[in-house]
């Protein structure tokens, strides 16, 4: 029997990935809705190639292009976040895939989680800024909430039969991104171009960004301790520039599981997609027969900034994740138009922290003000400098 699918922002990494897997599995998968923000062209085609019932593209400008090139298909045409919202809860979807980047994914996860849909999660930002709320919704809803990132795929895995109780640590695994072994000085120098040269995965240029400052590494760790009901203290992250080992856990006993495979993002995003069953796939395997060497690195807190600010966001609790979050992003746009040097983004993120007003207990509502207000402050910080 197919499963129903629809995918929020279809036309990014995560997006493509996923139509790559679906096309793999045309008797198991099928797309009821894709949407898209700016990207227009290749909505267009993958509307055409996989018949949706439904897509949108979020910016409305674009709307008119694409009604036009679907005018004979059938398909309807949305616009606009009220038509990303429409297919997030749409009736025809089983699953929904959060492909989105940055706090645009929370409004649409909690639509869908509302409307009663599996969730195949790749917005780690949902989870940044709201993550106790959106795990009680899907707790509420009796929603699954199933990980796309690989390295939270990975400790899925391992905790797959175990009792949580047993846990003694979650074990994230970064690879360390394309300044892994540059000295401040270097830092103080590197291009976005040079960012976005990622040594191990193919990845859209924000979460590149992220992985290359290892921010993205810091997201992981508040996004496991929401995931996964864990205290951020028993959350560590260790350097492993292969990739090959996507995360582990260790138990009370002393054990440790890991969860290995190829760095390709389709094999997290097809488990996701099927669990409980594995499938067939033809993606390329670890061969253990050739000669190889793993190697773990402490990461280093003091040069990448970024990770000891979200650890400090997470155990601050209340609005500080939505801060940390609504900083980056800013410091990550302003950085890829060179506005802004790399090594100054966690000066811009810490301030912005320490200026937006603190909430303990935030309201929905109040996540979305302090978004905004981070946005402002941050961006009167560049203009500053």
């Amino acid at each position: 029997m197919q499963k129903s699918i629809a995918i929020l922002g279809s036309t990014g990494s995560i997006g493509t990935q996923t139509i790559e897997v679906v096309r793999s599995h045309p008797d198991r998968f099928r797309i009821t809705g894709l949407t898209a923000n700016r990207n227009y062209t290749l909505l267009i085609e993958q509307a055409l190639l996989l018949n949706p019932g439904k897509v949108a593209i979020g910016d409305s400008a674009y709307y008119s292009k694409v009604k036009e090139a679907l005018k004979d298909t059938g398909i309807k045409v949305l616009a606009g976040r009220e038509g990303i919202l429409e297919i997030a809860a749409d009736n025809n979807s089983r699953m929904v895939v959060i492909a989105l980047v940055g706090f645009s994914g929370l409004r649409p996860t909690m639509a869908a989680i509302r409307a009663g849909k599996e969730i195949a999660l790749a917005n780690k930002e949902t989870m940044v800024v709201a993550g106790k709320q959106v795990m009680h919704e899907a707790l509420e809803e009796k929603v699954p909430v199933l990980p796309v990132d690989s390295e939270h795929s990975a400790i899925f895995q391992c905790l797959t039969g175990e009792d949580r109780d047993s846990v003694e640590k979650i074990i994230l695994t970064a690879s360390g991104g394309p300044f892994l072994y540059h000295n401040k000085e270097k830092l103080e120098k590197v291009t976005p171009e040079e960012a976005l040269k990622h040594p191990n995965w193919k990845m859209g240029d924000k979460i590149t960004v992220d992985s290359a400052s290892l921010m993205n590494k810091g997201f992981e760790v508040i996004e496991a301790r929401w995931l996964f009901d864990i205290v951020p203290e028993r959350i560590e992250v260790v350097i492993h520039p292969q990739s090959v080992i996507h995360s582990m856990v260790q138990f009370r006993d002393g054990s440790v599981k890991a969860q290995l495979g190829m760095p390709d993002m389709r094999i997290p995003i097809q488990l996701a997609l099927s669990y409980p069953e594995r499938m067939d796939s033809s993606w390329g395997r670890v061969d253990f027969t050739q000669p190889s060497t793993l190697t773990f690195l402490p990461a280093d807190q003091k040069k990448f900034r970024n990770l000891a600010l979200s650890y400090f966001a997470i155990k601050k609790g209340g609005n500080m994740p939505c801060i940390l979050n609504a900083a980056n992003e800013v410091a990550v746009d302003a950085f890829l138009k060179k506005r802004l040097k790399f090594s100054h983004m966690p000066d811009l993120i810490e301030k912005t922290m320490q200026r937006v007003g603190f909430l303990q207990n935030p309201s929905f509502e109040e996540l979305t003000g302090t978004d905004k207000e981070a946005r402002r402050i941050a961006e009167e910080l560049i203009k500053r400098k």
